[in-house]
């Protein structure tokens, strides 16, 4: 039975996030919160049928939160699995850019990031769905930046060494996508170098691709990047500069559908899908509650 005030934790812990050497996360959160009176259940990701192994994990320990420790591919399986369950999710920033903890103003390092676990405020955000059912809780985009995220996975050199590798390879092949994008609101056509259907705000790097994007607010944009220039490029992508607004576009939408002449590279929340010549998306508003610092979110 449990105490009064005490909380059963799950904590989904991917043991590789961050392409570094694999660190005990188990041990350090057991040691950073040791005197608590709160019940600790850990979880490792192995690749292998991660989603079915969490959901048992969830089902069986039946806990009051569930912390995703790990990058932004973490913290989206997670949140996809808390779809309709009435249970907040914790982010335990562990990945190399941890693009929605800085989204959400959460700390970084492991002792403020746990108390925001064990103390924050439960808050609905947003997710999309995309494709039949795929989750997104940051950013999905076709063309350049998806294309960045393929040859990124498939990289030797993981870290910034091999993000600025995979950049340099993909600016070399620069390729333009024509499409057709249906909003509820309106349709145009366009000829752009990416096609974003952002959540959120920021990449994991800093680059402010919709800066007026709010992940609460029941609607997503997409934003299209209509030109770019190699400078602008390494400015948006390596520092906190947003996109020169002048060379975007944003539609407001609560769903969308993209088709392309040709297929493209697509990737969901910092993972590649492949190349596509269609893409679904709809808005599925406040579908997960996130523990979030007491203060406001940081601008």
């Amino acid at each position: 039975m449990q105490k009064e005030g005490q909380l059963r934790v799950l904590f989904v812990i991917n043991p590789v996030s961050g392409g570094k050497a694999k660190t005990d996360w188990e041990t350090q959160i057991r040691n950073t919160i040791r005197d608590s009176i709160h019940e600790m259940e850990f979880f490792l990701l192995t690749g292998e049928d991660d989603e079915s192994s969490v959901r048992h994990h969830i089902e069986r320990v039946q806990p009051d939160r569930v912390v995703a420790v790990g990058g932004d591919g973490t913290v989206k399986l997670v949140a996809g699995l808390l779809l309709d369950r009435n249970i907040p999710l914790g982010i335990l920033p562990a990945g190399s850019a941890n693009g929605m903890a800085r989204e959400f103003g959460l700390p970084l390092d492991v002792e403020s990031a746990l108390k925001v676990v064990l103390g924050g405020i439960p808050t609905p955000i947003d997710l999309l769905s995309v494709n039949d059912g795929d989750i997104c809780i940051h950013l999905s985009d076709l063309g350049l930046n998806a294309m960045l995220v393929k040859y990124f996975e498939g990289s030797k050199k993981r870290g910034m060494w091999g993000y600025g590798r995979a950049v340099l390879r993909v600016l070399w092949q620069k390729q333009k996508i024509h499409a057709s994008i249906e909003t509820d609101k309106e349709s145009v056509r366009r000829g752009a170098y990416m096609i974003v259907l952002a959540n959120a705000r920021k990449y994991g790097t800093g680059a402010n691709i919709n800066p007026d994007g709010d992940p609460s607010d029941g609607y997503f944009e997409v934003v299209i990047v209509r030109r770019l220039n190699l400078v602008e490029i390494l400015k948006a992508l390596f520092t906190n500069r947003s996109f020169d607004a002048s060379k975007i576009e944003v539609l407001k939408a609560r769903q969308v559908t993209i088709q392309t002449s040709k297929r493209t590279y697509f990737q969901v929340d910092g993972e590649y899908r492949g190349k596509t010549g269609r893409v679904v998306a709809h808005i599925l508003p406040a579908a997960v509650k996130v523990l979030l610092p007491a203060k406001d979110r940081e601008s």
